[in-house]
């Protein structure tokens, strides 16, 4: 089942403090690190509290994000394992043909031919591309997220059209 849009993205997630200045060590979950840029207003935590970014800097594939009013390791640690997010409307815009995947997970999978697969549940990120765990009739499918397999996405219908390379089921 398709889940309503959010008012909120999640960016990232506190991975620990860092420094003695209260910087903040991020996971980064977005594919636009850049909507954790300086001046952007974020959220942290599931009780939100709202900070605004002051400066951020890459740390292999983290980021070191310093935030106003979090100025000693103290108040650091006290956001490790937060979610960061930030309000939809200022999130990057995607680009044609580019979805986030809370939008397409729980599209109904189906076949040039109308075949149904059935539902996609899940994402795998791979180094290559990503990959969509379909489950249906046929039991689970395996989907590259490659042009010549994934054909159209219709948000509006909730459907997926899909033509099936030789062995992909």
């Amino acid at each position: 089942m398709r889940q309503p849009e959010p008012d909120f993205l999640e960016v990232g997630r506190v991975l620990k403090p860092w420094g003695v200045r209260g910087e903040l060590k991020i996971e980064v979950l977005t594919s636009h690190p850049e909507d954790l840029s300086p001046g952007q207003q974020i959220l942290i935590g599931d009780a939100p509290r709202s900070f605004e970014v002051q400066s951020t800097h890459a740390k292999g594939d983290a980021l070191i994000l310093k935030i106003a009013g979090c100025d000693t390791p103290e108040q650091a640690e006290a956001l490790r394992g937060q979610v960061i997010r930030i309000a939809r409307g200022r999130a990057t815009p995607l680009q044609p043909n580019e979805y986030y995947h809370r939008q397409i997970i729980g599209l109904t999978v189906v076949t040039l031919d109308g075949d149904e697969l059935g539902e996609l549940v899940d994402i795998i990120e791979t180094g290559a591309n990503d990959v969509y765990v379909v489950r249906g009739p046929r039991g689970e499918v395996l989907l590259p997220a490659r042009v010549e397999v994934i054909r159209e996405i219709d948000l509006d219908t909730g459907r997926m059209r899909v033509s099936l390379l030789p062995g992909l089921l």
